[in-house]
Order: structure tokens, then sequence, then C-alpha cells
């Protein structure tokens, strides 16, 4: 078998075999592929496409390309929720305390930030002490014990994927639809849970951008999950608008623990909710409408934010800044944006948005940089809101100096208008096996 052949086959049409993938994602990840052949297959794939079955195929060898974590020492239904990201996205802070509280077991791997959507683990760790890095049996451990926990993800997972994520990232690739599908799937069929609930943004601050091309991805990843013997839905959700009103790692903190105390904004709260009961109906909780009034009872019970404080504790984090926010490290400075018009905001580009935060310090550009935990924006005003001139938009946490910067950014996706636009609904979809139900 040569590479030359395979990506021939691919540039003409061709539908690759499990032994021809094999070959390829193995040879790639020994360095007997060099990156120059393994880049042409990638833009081929990018150009012809894939079938659902060879997609299926790609992300299972991806998958098993570095550590499978099993699962099985665990009691009962393992619930997964990955995001595709965004800005100001903190569900998975305040869903899986709720699902936990349910009594469904959340063990759960994050990532960490990088550009301008922000990292569960980055944070969590803004909460002074808190372990992120826990050994297989502390993590097991934990989860019997208490139903919960959510730590970093293993370096050795789906290693085939950091490699192929890192080529496509420099030949034009990222945004090919078969390779997102599989880059995502194979770590989460690395990390072993039973049932997979897929949280597909979309929107100018995600990275599909169009409601059609969130669903198609969304198919395909639920397409992967079913031939791969795991429980799979997604939800469709809107990112043309950050979501709550605080981005930035304490910040977001603490606007998570508000919803769980059952006062958190309105738009943060309902996806939480609606997310939440797709992920108890996927562990067989009942009907979407009972699992979210399972779900509204324990944020209403104090349940769901007692659950989130004994994981934090047990992770070694100081729970007293769940209850008073002061006691996080606190920012060098402040600064409002000021509105320059009376009118209607527009439109608010959501990634610049999350951009202008990557400047304050709440975000890496590279995956060296060190994060400023108390950096961020807080929205005072968003789109389709009413302003008047001189009305503060936000304000910025950090560092005085990165203050212009931030403000450039921001302001270069602000548009005002003397028209209220329409609002966008906050959930588009809902994908399954079964087909796509649009709300």
């Amino acid at each position: 078998m040569r590479m030359y052949d395979l990506i021939a086959k691919k540039r003409d049409g061709g539908e690759m075999t499990r032994a021809e993938l094999e070959f390829i994602v193995g040879g790639f990840v020994d360095g007997s592929i060099p990156d120059y052949q393994m880049s042409a297959w990638m833009m081929a794939v990018y150009l012809r496409g894939m079938t659902d079955p060879e997609v299926a195929q790609l992300t299972d060898i991806m998958a098993h390309s570095g550590d499978m974590v099993d699962l099985s020492a665990i009691e009962g239904v393992k619930v997964d929720k990955p995001s595709t990201g965004g800005v100001g996205d903190k569900t998975t802070l305040v869903i899986t305390p709720i699902v936990a509280a349910c009594g469904v077991k959340i063990a759960k791997m994050s990532g960490r930030g990088l550009g301008h959507t922000g990292g569960t683990v980055d944070k969590m760790e803004s909460v002074p002490g808190t372990r992120t890095a826990l050994d297989q049996e502390e993590f097991f451990r934990q989860v019997n014990e208490i139903g919960i926990a959510v730590i970093g993800q293993s370096g050795h997972l789906a290693v085939a994927d950091k490699k192929m994520y890192a080529l496509r990232d420099v030949t034009a690739t990222v945004g090919c639809i078969p390779l997102i599908a599989a880059s995502i799937m194979s770590k989460k069929l690395a990390a072993g849970s039973d049932a997979i609930l897929l949280d597909v943004t979309t929107g100018n601050g995600a990275f599909m951008k169009t409601v059609e091309e969130s669903i198609r991805l969304a198919q395909m990843m639920v397409a992967i999950g079913t031939h791969n013997g795991r429980r799979v839905a997604a939800l469709i959700t809107d990112m043309d608008t950050p979501l709550g009103h605080n981005i930035g790692n304490s910040l977001e903190v603490a606007e998570s623990m508000e919803v769980l105390k059952g006062r958190g904004p309105a738009d943060l709260t309902e996806v939480c909710l609606q997310l939440a009961a797709n992920m108890l109906v996927l562990a067989g909780k009942g009907t979407p409408d009972e699992c979210r009034a399972m779900a509204q009872a324990v944020i209403d019970d104090g349940s769901a934010f007692a659950k989130c404080k004994q994981m934090f504790a047990a992770q070694g984090g100081d729970v007293r800044v769940l209850e008073d926010y002061s006691l996080f490290p606190q920012p060098a400075a402040s600064f409002e944006l000021l509105a320059e018009q009376d009118g209607y905001i527009w439109s608010n580009d959501t990634e610049k948005i999350g951009n202008a935060s990557v400047l304050l310090g709440a975000g890496r550009i590279t995956k060296e940089d060190v994060l400023d935990l108390s950096a961020g924006i807080v929205l005072h005003k968003k789109t389709g809101d009413a302003v008047k001139k001189g009305e503060s938009l936000c304000t910025f946490y950090g560092a005085p100096e990165k203050f212009a910067a931030a403000e450039a950014m921001y302001r270069s996706g602000l548009v005002y208008s003397d028209r209220k636009p329409e609002p966008a609904p906050l959930v588009y979809a809902r994908v399954t096996s079964d087909g796509v139900e649009r709300f």
C-alpha cells in the first residue's frame, strides 16, 4: 500500500477502506508518512468529502491511536457534554452539577481555552486551590463517591488527532466538516462515556457560522457515535451573542454559580436547562419534559449548587469564593466602555468580543501564554438592547495598559441602528439518529 495511491484515490472521489485509513493514520503517527503527503490527503478530503461510514471508521482509528479510558469501574450510566466552543460558554460548570444532582454520573475530561474560545479547565482553576489533574484511581473514586469529577484531558488521548489538528491549522483544512467531526468525536470515544450530548454552537462567535453547517456537523458526529455504540444527540445553540454577561475565567465561574443559585441570566439559564434535560434523557431518566422539571428542581432546592461545591472541595478548591465572589483574586483595574451614540445594538461580533477578552489576558494566543484569571469583560448591553450615548456598554477588567487594544477590538465588531433587530433563538434544533427537530 502506498500513500501516493491513497491520495490519488481520495482526490478522485474514492471511498477509503478501513485498512487504508489504518495505514494512513498509523503511518502519520509513527512518522513513516510525511507531513506533505498527509496534507495532500487532508486537502483531498476537504474537497471531496467523506461518507458517514468512512468518517466513523476514521474516528474509531483516531480514538484508538492513544489511551482508551475504561469507565466500567464507575457505577451507572456516564454522560458527557462536549461543546464546539464559544464566548462566555460556561455551560459545563452549570449542567454537570445539575445532572449529577439528578443521580447521573459525570466523569468528564475538559480542555483549556485557545484563541477566542474559553476552556472549562482554566475556569475551574480560577477557584484557588482547584486541582484538575487527578490520577485514574482518584478520578474514579471521586465519581463513585460524589457523582462528579471534571478534570483536564489526558495528553495521551487520541494522539493522532493532535498531530492532524496541528497540520490542519497550517494547511487551510481546519474548516473540513469530516475532519472536525473525527477530531471532536475521537477524543470523546476515547474518554469512555456511555452517552454523549453534543453542544454544537453556531454564529459569529462559533466555529460553524451557519445553522445549516452546524446541523451537518451534528448529523455527522451523531452518526459517528451511533456507529460506535454510544447514545448520542446534539443541540444546535446560538453563539451570535455571548451567553450571559460575564466573559473571563473567574467572572464566568461567578456567573455560573448564580445560575445554580437560581438567579442567573435568563439566556444562560435556559440553554443550561435544555442541555441538562437532554443529558438526562440520554441517561434514561425520563421524557424531555420530565427531565427538564428534574433539572429545574435541583436548582430550586439548592442541591445542584451543593453538588458543585462538593466537587470543587473534593478537588482542593476554596469553595468560599463560590459564595462570596469578592474572595476571588481581584483584577488590577477596570474600564468602562461607553456608547458613542443613541440607538439599538444591531450586532456585536461575538468573536471580536472574545478576542478583546484575550487581549485583556483572559485567554491565550499561544498554548504557552499565562492567563490573568481575574481578567475579562462584563457586558451591560447586548445585541438588541437600546442604548444612550455615554451609557456603559461593558466593563473591562485587567491591566490598564491592555485596555486600548481591547477597546479597539471590541468596537470593530459593534454596529448601531435606529431599528431593533429580531432576536435569534437560543436553541435552533435537536439532532438525533432519527433526524433533525427544528425549534
